[in-house]
């Protein structure tokens, strides 16, 4: 039985759903920082958004990639590559559809509750992030700054400022600073995780970064990402956008120095860049961690 329920839940990847809890955690701590209270209740249903959206990207991820025979040309490693489960049960592909769809409804149903609440402030990020959700395989894979960008705007700046959003019914310039540490982080999660599949990638018409420029030029473009991250956490401290507490985002510098070494040095070498892929991961759920810890007790 629980073997069956593994199979039946693979599509949507659990293992990956970790990064949600941290990204909504900074904007909840970015809000009370902002109007030193949190509606918790709002907060859980901002969790809740946020986890089924990644639910149903993750899962027409797995659809599409499956029908269009990618899945039986990927390089598998722990970070990369899908969950690998259509493959071998390919009469899971309509279940997995189903949830896709059923996950992207829930979250619309979300919106539509915060839409009663707030009004219509909120219909812009609603209206990018379902965009993003259902076009992010089948269309913005093809466009490669699109795809560069799109992880970090969907898990970043929908996320962070839509929840400093339903919990205090205003755009903040503190949210959007806070926002920019998982965009950086995020988009370069996915450029990293393409490496291994860049060949692949190319046969069903994928034009990422790694496809068009090749891996080196692109592992630069990950350092860059990586250098931006820290920055835009200092700089907003300096400007007083943000509280001192924030710095503690930057203990995870050791780790990006590591990672980004280990990127360039390994670009072409795919067995050896896995550490990096798994310190890319660690850096993605520490670093707004630690950030939002620092900000949640500076208020």
């Amino acid at each position: 039985m629980r073997g069956k329920i593994k199979i039946l839940l693979g599509p949507i990847r659990v293992p990956f759903l970790t990064l949600p809890p941290v990204c909504i955690f900074l904007g909840v701590s970015v809000s009370y920082w902002r109007i030193g209270s949190v509606n918790w209740y709002y907060a859980f249903l901002a969790l809740l958004g946020a986890l089924l959206s990644h639910i149903s990207v993750n899962a027409f991820n797995e659809y599409y990639d499956f029908k269009s025979g990618l899945d039986f040309r990927t390089r598998k490693t722990p970070f990369s590559g899908g969950s690998g489960t259509l493959p071998q049960h390919p009469e899971l592909a309509g279940w997995t559809f189903f949830i896709a769809t059923i996950s992207l409804l829930a979250t619309l149903g979300i919106g539509l509750y915060f839409f009663k609440i707030w009004g219509a402030a909120i219909i812009p990020l609603g209206l990018v992030g379902i965009l993003l959700v259902v076009s992010y395989t089948t269309w913005i894979t093809r466009h490669p700054f699109l795809c560069l960008i799109a992880p970090g705007l969907g898990f970043g700046v929908l996320w962070i400022m839509g929840t400093d959003f339903v919990l205090s019914g205003s755009y903040s310039l503190p949210a959007f600073c806070a926002s920019l540490v998982p965009f950086f982080l995020v988009n370069d999660l996915l450029l990293l995780n393409q490496f291994p599949d860049v060949e692949a990638d190319i046969t069903v018409g994928r034009r990422h970064i790694p496809a068009i420029l090749g891996r080196k030029k692109a592992s630069y473009i990950y350092l860059l990402f990586l250098f931006l991250t820290y920055l835009s956490i200092s700089l907003s401290v300096t400007l007083k956008l943000l509280p001192k507490g924030a710095l503690l985002g930057l203990l995870t510098i050791p780790l990006a120095v590591s990672s980004s070494w280990k990127a360039v040095r390994f670009s072409e070498n795919i067995s050896e860049l896995i550490p990096a892929l798994k310190l890319n991961v660690l850096i993605n759920l520490l670093t707004p961690l630690f950030t939002g810890i620092g900000i949640f007790i500076s208020a």
